[in-house]
């Protein structure tokens, strides 16, 4: 039944943390996506940042945990190098020391290890010529490697099968 007058700030506030906890429920979100989603939905900016509020004193809404999983899930399950997490991060609006404290821990020796597990996924034997090399190479590039990282893991694949 819909409302015939405004909603009280006890109503804003109320619908505010059920829209938080529908998007919550279903995947981890940043602060910044949650905010865009109440945004969307036209709830109320004062309801909206005590929703938010709420939810990340409970422990609903982290962006330092929403961070690790996502670098941990698009590493295991897609590929992605370091500069792709990078990017998709700081597309979901979580602040630069987060994505860098979360970074961190992608040296170029795991770089290079989750760079050559992509590819043994994609070349179980090595690219033997040159276009294959380069195709190689521009998959992992796309997947946010750098060019170092994408070249030593070519190599190492190479060197490792011969």
């Amino acid at each position: 039944m819909a409302r015939q007058s405004p909603p009280t700030e006890e109503e804003a506030l109320t619908d505010a943390l059920a829209l938080c906890y529908g998007h919550l429920a279903r995947r981890e979100h940043s602060m910044a996506e949650l905010r865009a989603r109440l945004e969307r939905a036209r709830v109320d900016e004062e309801a909206i940042s005590r929703a938010l509020e709420i939810v990340a004193e409970q422990g609903y809404l982290d962006d330092v945990r929403y961070a690790r999983l996502l670098a941990a899930d698009r590493r295991a399950i897609d590929g992605w190098g370091a500069e792709r997490i990078r990017e998709r991060l700081q597309h979901a609006g979580v602040e630069r020391d987060v994505i860098d404290a979360t970074l961190e821990a992608f040296d170029h020796s795991s770089e290079r290890d989750a760079a050559l597990e992509l590819l043994r996924r994609r070349w179980p034997r090595p690219p033997e010529s040159d276009p294959e090399r380069q195709r190689a190479f521009g998959l992992l590039v796309r997947q946010g490697f750098e060019s170092e990282v994408a070249y030593d893991a070519i190599r190492e694949h190479e060197r490792v099968v011969s």
